[in-house]
């Protein structure tokens, strides 16, 4: 075994004695720090039968280690063959070096059924048979202090198989999961905020309060609501994902957002309850930081900021008959809405394909070129395979794959008819228009709001709208059972504003369950159009669109109106790890063995994947409240809807970057993947 120190400018190697151990106390002397755990690097040179433990305070990589200090390569001759070097490290059967990482855990955790222990872990994308990390262990097993208990952490689902046929007791083992589950601190967005501390130990307890949550408050509570106003801030005190609607407005609002287990026994110790905080969030901190400082000014408004505007497209108002999904693109927003141009662009895609399908694996990633050959490999074909043949593949794995239910979608000028039906409603409308410009009470705006729905659900609608609809439905969702209504406004999906979960969608329209007694579905149809319709001007609606700087004339509503599609598992991904901004190579996937809706909502803590696009492979990050992972057979399938989202983040990026990842909504019924929504994604950053 061989230890190594780097005193920067000078790397010595010290040898140690056969029978010597890493102890606890050599472990800290080398350690460096990542997501709160202390880290050393591990490498066995297998030719040389040594055993090196790196000093990683620095964060030196494996292969730079390996290249510079074991191989006498300079870093221009690293550079110039890394991919593969890393080919050879990382894939090679037959490989001299074995590379892991042993991290410090001090958890106590019926969880993970360890107290200390070190954890042996190597990169995800590692393909190590089950043999070699046997041997891998037990190595490392040999030069560890034996007080030191020792666990295997599979780093992806290949290896977790591996491990399963291990028994326990030759090889103690950790999940991600389980790990992730007891961790303290997640920060889910970095950022600093000077507001009043309000802390609530249940939902309940929320609702009880009388005192409305204001724009300069800090939330603490277990699951925070995804109705709540815009915050300065907010602290889960339990584990949830960042792709729950409240998660995604927050990242919008650019306020600092973390996971802290004990949030509110630590708050209560230090008397900070109710007072005004500095709080701070980093992206690679061990911890959220709280201190007491001098109040605030509670009557000042916080309107937005002229960089933080969201600018809204002009609707367009002229009479336009109801389309199906299938005839809209993308600049079709100004006339249907964000949600519906989306979809109307993204079945366009699947069936002509896309110019810019590469872009992601085009673009440059110093030192690479580009990643193309690696696209090659997820594609199956050969390495060196040209553009025509990579096009022709990502194309054909789409098609294949992934589809849009089928839709029809009513214009803005259809909702505007509808307002012009009835004179009382205009009146309402105009009042609210004029109370936000003239600064009314928020309480007055309120009233205005919740009389301008109570209309909109209740005012019928006139027969010449419900005549359109009909025909819609009939010619282009015949034979569809059940159908699902969803807003489609011009205020949502924005890249400054997602608007996640702030209006209506109805499911089950159509269906006994989706029916009041004594009504049709053209009944139950219409109501569910009107409660879309209605939800664009709901007070916490209104309330944040005028925070975001968006006048409120410039807001319609479109409606789409969707084949409801069955599915085993569905919910969200972002083309993006978003708690980690450097990392290229993996999209986070949030799952429900239930629906999409108890991912957005936060109802259910979802079980979430990290899938890299890059390298191929997968790993399971959270299992939240499910009871066990999913299958081999859906685990690739997502790994096939993981990839297609890297080809729409390359279509729809707004430059020849393609760094501009999306939030894709998606349902999964056997090997069919139903792609349900698209729309830019706000990193935290």
């Amino acid at each position: 075994m061989r230890t190594t120190r780097s005193d920067r400018n000078d790397a010595t190697t010290r040898p140690r004695l056969p029978d010597e151990q890493l102890t606890l106390q050599e472990f800290s002397r080398l350690a460096g720090q990542v997501g709160g755990y202390p880290y050393v690097k591990v490498v066995l040179d297998r030719q040389e039968s040594v055993l090196h433990f790196i000093d990683s305070a620095d964060g030196t990589l494996h292969v730079r280690y390996i290249a510079s200090e074991i191989l006498g390569m300079s870093i221009d001759e690293l550079a110039r063959g890394l991919d593969a070097f890393n080919d050879e490290v990382y894939r090679n059967p037959d490989r001299r070096f074995y590379l892991g990482t042993l991290a410090h855990h001090t958890h106590h955790s019926h969880h993970t059924r360890h107290g200390e222990f070190l954890s042996l872990e190597t990169v995800d994308v590692d393909t190590m048979s089950q043999e070699m990390l046997r041997h891998f262990f037990h190595r490392v097993r040999e030069h560890v202090d034996p007080a030191l208990p020792l666990v295997l952490k599979p780093a992806n689902h290949r290896q977790e198989g591996y491990v399963a046929r291990i028994p326990e007791s030759e090889i103690p083992r950790v999940l991600s999961h389980e790990l992730y589950s007891t961790a303290a601190f997640v920060p889910l967005a970095a950022g600093t905020a000077h507001g009043r501390l309000r802390v609530f130990r249940s939902e309940e307890e929320y609702r009880g309060d009388p005192e409305p949550l204001a724009w300069h408050d800090i939330v603490v509570m277990p699951r925070v609501p995804e109705d709540i106003p815009r915050v300065s801030g907010i602290i889960h005190t339990e584990h949830t994902t960042p792709l729950s609607h409240i998660n995604v407005m927050a990242a919008g609002w650019r306020i600092p957002n973390a996971v802290g287990l004990g949030a509110v026994e630590r708050i209560e110790r230090a008397g900070l309850a109710g007072r005004w905080v500095r709080y701070r969030v980093a992206a690679d901190g061990e911890d959220f930081h709280l201190e007491a400082a001098q109040p605030g000014n509670p009557g000042d408004t916080r309107p937005a900021a002229p960089g933080d505007r969201v600018v809204v497209d002009v609707p367009d108002l002229t009479p336009t008959p109801i389309a199906p999904l299938s005839e809209l693109r993308a600049g079709d927003h100004v006339r249907f809405g964000t949600k519906a141009a989306g979809l109307g662009e993204l079945t366009h895609l699947l069936q002509h394909g896309s110019p810019r399908w590469l872009g992601f694996y085009r673009a440059p990633r110093p030192p690479r070129d580009n990643l193309l050959r690696y696209l090659a490999r997820q594609l199956d074909l050969p390495e060196d395979a040209d553009v025509a043949e990579l096009d022709f593949a990502a194309q054909q794995l789409v098609k294949e794959h992934a589809q849009v239910p089928r839709g029809i979608v009513l214009p803005f000028s259809l909702q505007q008819c509808f307002l012009d039906s009835s004179a009382e409603l205009r009146g309402v409308v105009g009042a609210i228009d004029s109370a936000l410009s003239d600064g009314t009470s928020a309480q007055r705006v309120e009233e205005l709001c919740l009389e301008a729905q109570r209309l909109i659900r209740a005012v019928p609608v006139p027969g010449p709208i419900r005549t359109e609809i009909d025909r819609a439905v009939g010619r282009h969702l015949y034979g569809a059972p059940v159908l699902v209504v969803r807003s489609s406004s011009n205020a949502e999906d924005l890249p400054g504003f997602s608007a996640a979960g702030l209006y209506e969608s109805v499911a089950n329209v159509g269906s006994a369950g989706g029916m009041a007694p004594g009504t049709t579905p053209g009944d139950a149809l219409l109501d569910a159009v009107r409660e879309v319709w209605a939800s664009l001007l709901s007070p916490r609606a209104v309330l944040l669109r005028s925070q975001a700087g968006i006048p409120p004339e410039h807001c319609r509503m479109g409606v789409i109106v969707q084949e409801q599609v069955g599915a085993t598992v569905g919910g969200v991904l972002v083309s993006c790890n978003p708690l980690s901004p450097g990392d290229f190579r993996n999209v986070l996937l949030n799952i429900s063995p239930r629906s999409v809706t108890d991912v957005v909502t936060g109802r259910g803590a979802p079980i979430q994947y990290l899938c890299n696009t890059m390298e191929g492979g997968s790993r399971t990050v959270s299992l939240g409240t499910a009871g066990a992972d999913l299958d081999g057979g859906t685990k690739d399938v997502l790994g096939r809807l993981a990839l297609i989202s890297r080809l729409l983040q390359s279509h729809f990026s707004p430059d020849e970057a393609y760094d501009a990842p999306v939030d894709v909504e998606w349902a999964v019924e056997g090997d069919r993947i139903s792609l349900l929504q698209v729309r830019p994604f706000r990193t935290a950053g």
